[in-house]
């Protein structure tokens, strides 16, 4: 069979075509096996896959809480799923009161204002909506627990998270593009020379990949001029930091077999461990890298 060459497009930084194709040959079988053995890679079921996040995200909740500790979770957005989680915080009257939230990334418009509250498509009004105020008032933590990015507190979120100790669990997914938060490959805001200088860089303001505008207007109808180009988002330093970091990637088209996901867990899980390909920095901490079946399906 001919094959046509050709190079990677462009705004993609992350060039290493041998790369691509190694990964993307990945068998189903083989797709859980890692060096890293504190890099564990599951392949959970079609069915139980919304199930096992909203309970293991409530077990995480109800084990703190029953031993009186502080809890900081770092949560992305938009996710319906939250108000399941809060539903069985209130069914089992979990106290919330040390709980702790800080919201991934949140849009922020031409001039770097952050998204308001209000804003229905914004990714702090839908955790408020979605989450805390879906649980039961007296249970729910503090109104400064919750937080998400302000333009005040912009420049300080990583120094509010250190504070804090760092994240207990850091929750998140892949973008298309290979992104975690909005750290996408090509940012300028995160341009640097080495793995180890972009490690540490904490959050900031960053322009968005091409392919992530892409696939944040999937949900609002394919309305990509509904999506802001510029976001706030965790930088490198504050994924690192965390204590564990959940990965939960899932994303297909129901009922059918067909994933754009299904490359980018493979580049991201098994492909070289660079600054050009955000979400490969994974694979060298504490990471439970959960794949939906049909995900894992062979290329």
């Amino acid at each position: 069979m001919t094959e046509l060459k050709h190079r990677i497009f462009a705004a993609m930084p992350f060039q290493d075509m041998e790369a691509c194709k190694r990964v993307r040959a990945i068998k189903k079988e083989d797709i859980t096996k890692h060096s890293n053995p504190d890099f564990k890679i599951e392949v959970v079921s079609n069915e139980d896959f919304e199930l096992r996040r909203i309970i293991e995200m409530f077990m995480f909740i109800k084990e703190a809480a029953e031993k009186d500790k502080q809890l900081v979770l770092i949560m992305p957005n938009p996710h319906p799923e939250y108000k399941h989680v809060a539903y069985l915080i209130n069914k089992f009257k979990v106290n919330c009161r040390k709980l702790w939230t800080f919201n991934m990334d949140e849009y922020v418009d031409e001039d770097g204002k952050v998204a308001p509250d209000d804003w229905p498509l914004g990714f702090n009004y839908c955790f408020l909506n979605s989450f805390y105020y879906q649980i039961d008032e007296k249970l729910r933590p503090p109104r400064n627990q919750c937080i998400g990015f302000t333009d005040k507190n912009i420049k300080d979120y990583g120094k509010m998270l250190e504070d804090l100790g760092g994240a207990d669990v850091c929750f998140g997914a892949l973008g298309w593009s290979g992104h975690i938060a909005f750290i996408d490959p090509g940012t300028p805001e995160f341009a640097c020379d080495t793995l180890e200088e972009f490690l540490n860089m904490s959050s900031r303001i960053v322009t968005l990949n091409p392919i992530t505008i892409a696939q944040e207007c999937l949900d609002p109808s394919g309305d990509w001029s509904s999506i802001p180009p510029r976001a706030a988002t965790i930088g490198p330093k504050e994924i690192m930091g965390a204590k564990l970091y959940q990965s939960w990637n899932g994303y297909y088209i129901k009922n059918t077999n067909i994933s754009w996901e299904r490359f980018i867990v493979r580049l991201a899980a098994h492909g070289p461990v660079t600054h050009l390909m955000p979400a490969s920095i994974l694979q060298l901490r504490r990471t439970d890298f959960k794949i939906r079946e049909v995900l894992a399906e062979n290329m």
